[in-house]
């Protein structure tokens, strides 16, 4: 099974990966290479959070496109990024999630395989 874990960072957690970054970026490093070397990573990308900020391109009902300079939901957390994983089951990718060291959250979602 497939599992897209997402990456979510608050303003806590950027501070505290921003106090040192270079602890930060071992230890997540660390953990995403020995998920790489079991063979369970399919892939997954980081985005840029401190830089450039989101646009949402969304359809409004009279069909008519609107772009907003900002994330689709707003809240406190923001996506960093994400990761597909293929494992056995559920509880397997959140094991591997439970593993991360650093301070963000992960959201787990299955993904829809076409038969």
């Amino acid at each position: 099974m497939k599992f897209a874990l997402m990456i979510f960072e608050t303003k806590e957690s950027r501070r505290r990966i921003q106090a040192d970054r270079d602890a930060y970026r071992t230890a997540y490093e660390t953990w995403i290479g020995q998920i790489a070397a079991t063979g369970k990573l399919v892939g997954g990308e980081a985005f840029d959070t401190e830089h450039t900020g989101p646009v949402t391109v969304r359809k409004t009902s009279d069909g008519a496109t609107q772009v907003t300079e900002a994330a689709a939901y707003r809240g406190e957390e923001t996506l960093g990024g994400w990761f597909v994983l293929e494992v056995a089951d559920r509880e397997e990718a959140v094991e591997l999630a439970r593993g991360l060291p650093t301070p963000e959250t992960i959201e787990i979602r299955p993904i829809l395989e076409s038969a």
